[in-house]
């Protein structure tokens, strides 16, 4: 739980004893900052909980990355000759769809 999950918590609820406070004691200005303070204690609770999803999104793309290279690492390792027919495979084919052919030039021209 990040810092702006619990601070926005409690700012919520201080926005809350501080409209009821102002609704028993007819301010309607502190009553106004009361619910200013839960809407915005509101959002600064929601931005930490876009920060976690974020955080935990990126923690289980973090270890898919670490899985997926021990995995071709092990291929590798079991199988030298394959993981270079494959690497010399996939060359051949990232230079034959990167290359142009060149202008054609007509004696004419």
């Amino acid at each position: 739980m990040t810092d702006d999950r619990i601070a926005g918590t409690v700012r919520s609820l201080g926005g809350k004893m501080q409209e009821g406070v102002g609704k028993v004691t007819g301010d309607t200005q502190a009553e106004m900052k009361g619910v200013i303070n839960q809407a915005a204690g509101a959002v600064q609770d929601a931005y930490g909980k876009t920060v976690n999803a974020a955080m935990d999104g990126a923690e289980t793309v973090k270890e898919a990355a670490v899985e997926g290279h021990d995995v071709v690492r092990r291929f590798v390792e079991d199988n030298p000759h394959t993981a270079v027919l494959l690497a010399l495979g996939i060359g051949i084919f990232v230079g034959y769809a990167a290359h142009r052919q060149p202008e054609r030039r007509y004696w004419w021209d």
